[in-house]
């Protein structure tokens, strides 16, 4: 209500008014601060790098899920010369964790260790940007009907789950979890800041995409109504794959919970047998064949009060569900480890496999959608480049890029590019946007643009969101992310194969310079093009006869024929919301020199000139 709605509904409101990229948004509202569509495109370039690597994981587990039993079912079996045992690795973690470390991304020890491309994975990740590339090769027109197959494919998939998930034995249990409150952590500024962080990620704010798809719609478009519907499907959808993952953490944690009571009711046998513990303090009740839960802790309780100083060298654990729950899976783990070897209790495991990774390959595909929608717009509008050559281009040149991560060490890069090449940078890029919308245009203004775009004034509340609350609250998460960056040591999780665990490496120095030189290239165009077109404003003595009219387009005829350097390039004829402007839009005054291009060296983007004297005043508002 605070951040994802308000910055929604901006970023819809400029992209179906103004009918451009982000590139081409930006130039017009505020030339100075042209960058932030440049910067919004390289959000999206280097998120992209490593989400469609992500794609191809599921597509590789996808692909490994048409096995009776899978792949990850158990642990597989070494021999030596004289036996066969269980492959120690696998057997010191388990047969899911094993599966993804060692057979799926058979990950080296630290990041400096290359090891390597791994094959498997390189080929998945062709495939991934095949199908995005084949996807988007058409533009926007083609791609809606595979967004509404790929939209719609993951509710079925999520509902069947949850229809299943609720009949397994222990879901309850998961279910109870999530919606009982720890004010604790609820308390804490981290849980806050990733909130705003995951709902900005969610609707896609900061990448461009969402202006990208907005240029697209009708002129008269009630973009308000979109600006609270698409959130707050959003949410519901949220709300709905949580229940299906706590359902299904339940079922797991209950799994696990079982075996813990089970091997601990093995102990406490022996140590009966033993002597250790006497049988008189066992009710008569308790049957150790075919002990409850709730019978195990009893004799836990009990055993724990007899035993005050012996009982810690029992080694015996206290087995609650809520304790297996309370562990944090987040992350590729919850997918590629958590869930699976949940699904791989469930009858007809591989069916289940098959349905999970579909939906996973389809959410990842249709966020993709909206990140090379982000890049290939603003470039095709505004370098006039043929939709299809931009966008094999962008594919070929990011697989190429890409490979970096299905090295062996590439997981590493992953969480490397995930902490330091999105979070920051689009914070950074969605405040500019607000500022340029709220104090450089002006908010009454664009309150007074989007009356006349869609017939009626826009709710009073986003006058007040976005020149007052937004600001304030971006700013203070900017600032909490910032804190929180320079006081957590800048580090990665690495898989350590002998101990089957996970250990807390600090990145090398050249990790280090390559995550400060992904952050400054990416908000590199605020600056530099501020500082370039102030420096052409002060340079352009010979412009002193033009009139620079910032934000508005010409209202007479202009001959349209011929001309391909229009604002509107590529949207249909009757999605136009006004005269295409072009080349002969910069139209030389009697006695001053010949003018190719505009001051900022685009035609028909930022700035618009014109003959004072052909130009009568029209109000700013005019977008």
């Amino acid at each position: 209500m605070i951040i994802g709605i308000p910055l929604f509904f901006l970023e819809l409101a400029v992209g179906q008014r103004i009918r451009q990229g982000s590139i081409g948004v930006w130039n017009y509202i505020s030339p100075k601060l042209g960058g932030i569509g440049f910067a919004s495109c390289f959000v999206s370039f280097f998120v992209g790098l490593y989400y469609n690597v992500i794609i191809g994981w599921s597509v590789f587990y996808f692909s490994q899920s048409f096995q009776y039993p899978l792949p990850w079912h158990q642990c597989p079996l070494v021999k030596n010369a004289t036996h066969t045992l269980v492959e120690p690795e696998c057997e010191k973690s388990s047969a899911t964790t094993y599966y993804w470390y060692r057979k799926a991304l058979d990950v080296s020890g630290s990041i400096s260790e290359s090891g390597g491309l791994n094959w498997k994975m390189t080929i998945s990740l062709l495939v991934a940007w095949s199908l995005v590339c084949f996807a988007m090769i058409k533009g926007i027109q083609s791609s809606v009907k595979i967004v509404y197959f790929i939209t719609l494919t993951p509710y079925v998939v999520l509902i069947c789950f949850l229809f299943r998930a609720l009949f397994l034995k222990g879901s309850l249990y998961g279910i109870r979890h999530m919606f009982t409150p720890q004010l604790k952590k609820m308390l804490a500024p981290q849980a806050w800041r990733e909130a705003a962080t995951q709902v900005c990620l969610a609707l896609g704010l900061g990448f461009g995409g969402v202006i990208a798809f907005s240029s697209y719609n009708k002129e008269d478009n009630n973009c308000q109504f979109d600006a609270m519907l698409v959130p707050l499907i959003n949410f519901f959808t949220s709300v709905l794959a949580t229940l299906v993952v706590f359902a299904v953490l339940g079922f797991k944690a209950n799994i696990v919970n079982e075996r813990c009571i089970g091997e601990n009711t093995k102990m406490i046998d022996i140590f009966l047998k033993m002597g250790n513990i006497s049988q008189a303090i066992i009710p008569s009740h308790i049957n150790f064949s075919a002990i409850t839960a709730e019978g195990y802790h009893e004799v836990y309780d009990i055993i724990k009060r007899a035993k005050r100083e012996e009982f810690p060298a029992l080694n015996l654990q206290s087995c609650y569900v809520e304790d297996e729950l309370n562990k944090e899976v987040q992350g590729v783990g919850l997918a590629f480890i958590a869930f699976t070897e949940a699904m791989d209790h469930f009858p007809l495991s591989p069916f289940w496999s098959v349905l999970f990774f579909l939906m996973v390959i389809n959410i990842g595909l249709s966020s993709m959608f909206g990140v090379i929608e982000g890049i290939i717009t603003p470039v095709v509008d505004s370098y006039k480049v043929r939709k299809e050559l931009a966008t094999v281009l962008c594919c070929f040149l990011s697989f190429c890029i890409g490979l970096i991560f299905v090295q062996r060490s590439g997981s590493y890069f992953v969480a490397m590019f995930d902490d330091y090449s999105a979070t920051l940078p689009f914070l950074i890029v969605v405040i500019f946007e607000i500022i340029a919308v709220s104090f450089v245009y002006g908010t009454d203004k664009f309150m007074e643009d989007l009356r006349d775009m869609m017939g009626f004034a826009p709710y009073r509340c986003y006058y007040y969101l976005w020149k007052y609350i937004t600001p304030l609250v971006l700013l203070s998460l900017l600032i909490v992310t910032l804190v929180n960056m320079i006081l957590s040591p800048p580090g990665y999780y690495a898989w350590n194969k002998d101990k089957a665990s996970k250990d807390f490496l600090k990145f090398p120095t050249w990790a280090m310079i390559i995550c400060i030189s992904v952050l400054i290239l990416t908000i590199l165009p605020i600056p530099a093009v501020y500082f370039i077109r102030c420096c052409k404003d002060n340079n352009s003595g010979n412009l002193a006869s033009v009139a620079y009219k910032r934000g508005r387009l010409l209202k007479e005829p202009v001959n349209l024929e011929g001309d391909d350097a229009s604002l509107i390039h590529g949207k249909i004829p009757s999605e136009m919301s006004s005269p295409t402007l072009g080349k002969n839009i910069y139209r030389k005054q009697s006695g001053s020199p010949t003018l190719d291009t505009a001051p900022n060296g685009r035609y028909g983007i930022g700035y618009l000139m014109a003959d004072v004297a052909d130009m009568p005043d029209m109000p700013e508002s005019d977008l």
